[in-house]
């Protein structure tokens, strides 16, 4: 059996080869020593690769209506099975408020028929995931500077983490003593990142407890959800957009709605889905395991640029 290349082999591959292409005239630049650490990383080679050879508004390639796919794979989630969440697809969003916060001088909360009024850019991309598959859509969503630009970012904002609805893991033991003295289990995974059998149990509750002893007292770890990040070259871009259409119609849950991020430039894994809150941060060490988001702290490389 032929074993396939894992998604970060994959990722990294592809970026030492870019750079290596790219790069291997530039012999002034590569007596620099903050250059030879830059590329210490294929993470990093990725990065300023791509930084050197696009402008900030350099755009990805847009479609015509006849390219669009007709079948546009969902990736990760595609039906978060959080209680909370559940209840909100249960009144179609009403009541929901987009949270935008961090180092902000003006935090606030928005609704979906407000965010509608707002400035928005309609694009057809191509979405290109890491496992190798590619989708084109239409896309219709606020630009993420209107957000920004509404909240004033303070002089300390680096980045903008993106917390969704979607648990991945359930959470485990905190420690030994609440499994008496057994090995803790391994979390269990959202059992939407897996295909499920037709019929299978859809109850799942992950999400409000508020009725529960709390996560602490419990002897258990808070559940994890899933989160991203970007930096502010990318949350600046005009085709950074959080979409609340597919195609010309409402976001279907399967594809993140009420909004997605689209990252026009990145690769899929970059591109959450379930968007409930922004915030602005100065660094996202003490988030998830610090690594800047959910398949991040899964050794996934942060920077995903295409």
């Amino acid at each position: 059996m032929i074993r396939l290349p894992s998604r970060r082999s994959i990722l990294l591959g592809a970026t030492g080869a870019l750079g290596a292409t790219v790069l291997g005239g530039c012999d002034r630049l590569g007596e620099m020593g903050w250059f030879k650490r830059t590329l210490a990383t294929g993470e990093d080679a990725n990065q300023f690769v791509q930084r050197l050879l696009l402008t900030e508004r350099t755009l990805a390639p847009e479609y015509a209506e006849a390219d669009i796919s007709p079948f546009f794979k969902p990736n990760g989630t595609e039906d978060p099975p959080d209680k909370a969440y559940k209840a909100l697809v249960k009144r179609k969003f009403a009541g929901f408020q987009l949270e935008v916060g961090g180092l902000v001088e003006k935090p606030f909360k928005i609704s979906l028929a407000d965010l509608r009024k707002l400035p928005a850019r309609t694009q057809i991309t191509r979405h290109d995931c890491v496992e190798g598959w590619s989708c084109i859509g239409k896309w219709t969503g606020v630009p993420l500077l209107e957000l920004l630009q509404r909240a004033v970012l303070k002089p300390n904002a680096r980045y903008i983490v993106f917390h969704c609805a979607d648990t991945m893991d359930q959470g485990e033991p905190a420690d030994a003593e609440a499994t008496g003295g057994a090995e803790a289990p391994v979390a269990n995974p959202n059992p939407n990142m897996t295909k499920k059998a037709a019929g299978a149990d859809a109850t799942q509750d992950t999400g409000d407890r508020s009725d529960e002893a709390p996560a602490e007292e419990a002897g258990t770890a808070e559940p994890v959800r899933f989160y991203e990040s970007i930096d502010l070259v990318d949350a600046y871009h005009p085709q950074t957009i959080l979409a609340y259409e597919m195609n010309g119609k409402t976001l279907p849950v399967a594809h993140g709605a009420p909004l997605r991020l689209r990252l026009e430039r990145n690769l899929g894994y970059k591109q959450a889905k379930y968007v409930m809150r922004i915030e602005m941060v100065e660094s996202f060490a003490d988030i998830g395991e610090g690594k800047g988001g959910y398949w991040e702290d899964q050794g996934y490389a942060w920077y995903a640029g295409i």
